[in-house]
């Protein structure tokens, strides 16, 4: 029979969402550059609009895709090979992402290692004198550095148990641990006494919002500043971004905690979860390296602050 389908591959029919995708993505580029370059110190040239229109057709455009995705799913379409493809996919985008972060970790070790001769003196950046530049150091001279064993300790904690709790809800997916009777603080949320799904989902979810909490607590009362000195720029960037990543990755699990609600997850069919799984592992692993070279290396026999 013509058109008859004799593999396990999907083949996508027309969608506006793509091309739609690009250009909103390019309003959100163009209205930011253009609020950025003036627009945003009282010389209004309508970046700042474009860039909140862009981000908005952005945010339509990636739920409307993936709901379509959702009901793909639905449909049966995502065979075992379509399956393992969105897994090399995925595989490839955490790849893309551990090379941004290398990036970073890169600008990092070659400030530490090859300093400038600088000192932070009341809160001010100071050049030393060619015949001090011998004397550089890692921080900078008169920097104070947060304390690792603090805030940045404990926030290691919570990404840590937030790594199990996600792992027990991926488990207990794949062995269908679901429902049970809703009793107690479980229940009120709708949750089952049995339900290692949505209870791990719900904690990982929780842990979440409190890393990214903490962290604005430590950013806030950090003791340098991010413009001006290399070790403040260095931090922040590196540091800033996997905070972005945490809170990516918590919307991630709350869409997947939705889907679960509804039931669209199987043992057998759950790529969505995994996905979040995933990119959850992976960001605890780059706080780990961050934990380790940024805070206790980055800051070794400097002065703490508040110390």
């Amino acid at each position: 029979m013509a058109g008859a389908k004799n593999h396990q591959y999907h083949i996508l029919p027309p969608d506006p969402w793509p091309m739609i995708s690009s250009f909103s993505a390019l309003a959100m580029a163009a209205g930011g550059i253009m609020w950025m370059h003036g627009g945003h110190v009282g010389k209004p040239n309508g970046g700042g609009l474009l860039f909140f229109a862009g981000l908005a057709a952005v945010l339509f455009s990636m739920f409307s895709w993936w709901r379509n995705v959702i009901k793909e799913a639905h449909a049966g379409d995502h065979t075992p090979v379509v399956q393992l493809h969105f897994r090399y996919g995925m595989i490839l985008f955490i790849a893309s992402e551990v090379m941004f972060f290398v990036g970073w970790f890169w600008a990092y070790f070659d400030f530490a290692l090859f300093p400038d001769a600088i000192g932070f003196i009341d809160g001010a950046v100071e050049r030393s004198s060619e015949a001090l530049a011998i004397a550089a150091q890692w921080p900078p001279k008169g920097l104070e550095v947060i304390n690792a064993f603090e805030l940045p300790l404990l926030n290691t904690i919570i990404l840590l148990l937030s790594g199990t709790t996600v792992t027990w809800a991926h488990h207990a997916l794949i062995h269908n641990q679901r429902g049970g009777e809703k009793t107690g603080v479980w229940g009120m949320i709708g949750v089952g006494e049995n339900d290692g799904v949505l209870k791990g989902l719900w904690l990982t979810i929780v842990l979440g919002l409190i890393f990214s909490s903490i962290q604005a607590y430590e950013y806030i009362h950090a003791p340098f500043p991010f413009k001006g000195i290399n070790y403040g720029a260095a931090f922040y960037m590196a540091t800033g971004f996997h905070g972005f990543h945490v809170i990516v990755g918590t919307i991630f699990l709350i869409v997947c905690l939705i889907r679960a609600y509804k039931g669209d997850f199987t043992p057998k069919q759950h790529f969505g979860f995994e996905a979040a799984a995933w990119y959850w592992h992976f960001v605890d692993v780059v706080w780990l390296f961050l934990f380790v070279s940024i805070y206790i290396w980055g800051g070794w026999g400097a002065p703490v602050h508040g110390g």
